[in-house]
């Protein structure tokens, strides 16, 4: 008779920012592969800040404006990469509203949230990266904005009272500089970035089955080779 086979658990350190499409595509995949890994694999999984615009002016700019000048391409081509991303998204269950994305703002507080949110617990910081995430590609609202960012909070199960407590200070501010120094003096500079028992990168918004044999080999001590997109 066979010995039940214990399940492995690794550690993720899903690197990203709440405005960046191919993270939002990225963690609906990585759920996916999860789901399918699931009972024999689990996963430890942290979010960490990453800036696309950490230089972005209160008032934010035109979305597609920001993305002609940042990738010089024409009007034409953003919005054809943007159906390209609408697709992936349906792809993987998460239905972006390209109608709604006028405008690119400053994610930072909304980075201190997530900190704070996982001190609070793993469970809190995924449903707030995911209803921030919704927020933005799905509602059309501002990450920059206050009122938003306490709404989802809330959203997620998390204290309103001790949220607006953070967001009229400076509080966490510098643990995510930190953590934003940390990544970005490994090497990190482009997201999503997956990092699996901080050894082994995959970078990008990989199909669900990337992700699954990625989690597979890992947990079965064969390591893969670096991915990206």
């Amino acid at each position: 008779m066979s010995t039940p086979q214990t399940p492995a658990t690794l550690r993720i350190d899903f690197v990203s920012d709440v405005s960046c499409p191919w993270c939002a595509v990225g963690l609906a995949s990585l759920q996916t592969a999860l789901e399918r890994v699931a009972p024999a694999i689990t996963v430890d999984l942290h979010f960490q800040p990453f800036e696309l615009n950490p230089q972005m002016a209160p008032e934010g700019e035109d979305s597609i404006e920001h993305l002609q000048r940042k990738y010089g391409i024409s009007e034409e081509q953003v919005r054809a990469n943007g159906e390209a991303l609408r697709q992936r998204g349906e792809a993987v269950g998460f239905p972006f509203n390209l109608a709604v994305r006028k405008r690119v703002w400053n994610t930072f507080d909304a980075h201190r949230l997530l900190h704070w949110a996982g001190t609070v617990g793993a469970a809190q910081q995924l449903a707030l990266k995911k209803a921030l995430f919704s927020a933005y590609f799905i509602e059309g609202l501002s990450p920059a904005d206050h009122a938003v960012l306490l709404n989802k909070a809330e959203e997620a199960g998390l204290d309103g009272g001790r949220a607006r407590q953070i967001l009229d200070s400076d509080e966490f501010a510098e643990q995510v500089r930190q953590d934003e120094a940390m990544f970005t003096q490994a090497g990190i500079h482009s997201v999503p970035a997956i990092i699996i028992n901080r050894q082994h990168l995959i970078s990008g918004g990989q199909p669900p089955e990337v992700f699954e044999r990625a989690l597979r080999q890992i947990a079965g001590a064969q390591p893969p080779a670096v991915m990206t997109a």
